[in-house]
């Protein structure tokens, strides 16, 4: 095992004593943190550390879900950044228009650009930008999540309501981390197994790219499974789905602030 894997494996015990493990949710961010500091070239690399370091952390998985703990923690900045963690194309035959979709930049896909654009800009202070760091982190992992970026009737899935194993649980949900909670793996597992798995061709390194793919996953033909009692076999069939993002947002992730960050 070479250094910087060892290293995040580190990481990951380091941030899952911070955040438990539920809610793409907390280990599903942690992974995508996780892949995507593996991309890292050196400079960004150092960049990114020295940011991280203004809290005295040394991994992005431990920023992964700060995101979502902001209502809690920020309750102004909660309220503001809600509707910043998905967008809703499904009913457009996925299919994005920023002016229909995001008005006022309050969707996933604009505040990728827009945090972005604040974590490059050297004339913002350090926590400023460490603050944007932590939102592209997020909302890299929230959008190759399929239900983010689905039907809007539904609120991405959440209203889907569905029995397991005799627990109420919604499509949102199983896809969070139901469906990774079933592996019983733990991060450092789950981020070896995830490493290991074939690498597919990447999409352009765009979040519209990101949003529709996604989008088009959440409408595929048995995604959507029948309300009620859940069939065991749809985990076995949609987990490596699941895990397939997961890799693949990633390795966005590493290619986005390895741009953001070049020397």
């Amino acid at each position: 095992m070479n250094r910087a894997l060892t290293a995040l494996l580190a990481g990951l015990v380091a941030s899952t004593t911070s955040f438990s493990a539920h809610a793409w949710g907390g280990q599903g961010h942690r992974l995508v943190a996780a892949i995507g500091q593996h991309q890292l070239d050196p400079g960004p690399r150092a960049r990114i550390q020295a940011l991280l370091a203004l809290e005295g952390k040394q991994s992005m998985t431990e920023i992964a879900t700060w995101a979502d703990h902001l209502r809690a923690t920020d309750p102004d900045l909660g309220k503001r950044s809600a509707g910043w963690h998905y967008v809703n194309i499904a009913e457009d035959d996925c299919q994005y228009t920023a002016t229909r979709h995001c008005k006022g930049d309050d969707c996933v896909v604009e505040q990728i650009r827009v945090q972005g654009q604040l974590l490059a800009d050297t004339t913002l202070s350090p926590a400023q930008r460490l603050q944007a760091l932590k939102f592209v982190v997020h909302f890299v992992g929230d959008v190759h999540q399929p239900m983010h970026a689905g039907h809007g009737h539904d609120k991405g899935g959440n209203e889907h309501q569905l029995q397991l194993d005799g627990h109420g649980t919604n499509l949102h949900s199983l896809w969070d981390s139901v469906m990774l909670d079933s592996s019983d793996r733990n991060d450092q597992a789950y981020l070896a197994h995830l490493l290991q798995l074939p690498e597919q061709p990447l999409l352009p390194s765009n979040p519209v790219a990101w949003a529709e793919y996604s989008c088009r996953l959440a409408v595929t033909e048995g995604v959507y499974p029948p309300k009620g009692n859940l069939d065991p076999a749809y985990i076995t069939t949609h987990l490596p789905l699941a895990e397939a993002q997961l890799l693949a947002g990633g390795r966005q992730l590493g290619i986005l602030l390895n741009q953001l960050l070049a020397d």
